[in-house]
């Protein structure tokens, strides 16, 4: 609304209403367009709260939700680990130890066996023993 037509508006109230009666009647609606100002202001507090609370339980649903996922299944004709599996601690498999199993020990160094089971001398070697032999 541009300032002629306050204007306008303003002179048409006086012919209606007259002098008298205008400054009560501005007061009304100055009291009633405040009242509504107050009652839509409220109204939009009271929507802007409900909407906050809804979020709220939304965020706390979703947090619960995220606490009881369980970890994703392994694809089918693959091999399952167990090492997250969740199973009980006494059902996991034993940890896979540096040591090897008696049958998969490597064979001790040739001064640590018995006589008897020395492997063969090398060639150079049973030349060399058997000159000390022809030299003794």
């Amino acid at each position: 609304m541009s300032f002629a037509d306050t204007i306008v508006l303003f002179v048409l109230a006086l012919l209606l209403f007259g002098p008298k009666k205008l400054p009560g009647i501005a007061r009304q609606i100055g009291k009633a367009l405040n009242e509504f100002k107050r009652a839509s202001n409220e109204f939009k507090a009271q929507i802007e709260s409900e909407i906050n609370q809804l979020e709220y339980q939304e965020r706390q649903q979703k947090r619960e939700q995220e606490q009881t996922i369980l970890p994703p299944q392994p694809p089918s004709g693959s091999i399952a680990s167990t090492r997250y599996s969740g199973l009980p601690e006494h059902a996991q498999p034993a940890p896979v130890s540096s040591e090897l199993p008696e049958h998969a020990q490597p064979a001790p160094a040739s001064s640590e066996l018995p006589e008897h089971a020395q492997p063969a001398p090398a060639s150079s070697e049973v030349d060399s023993a058997a000159q000390n032999t022809t030299n003794a």
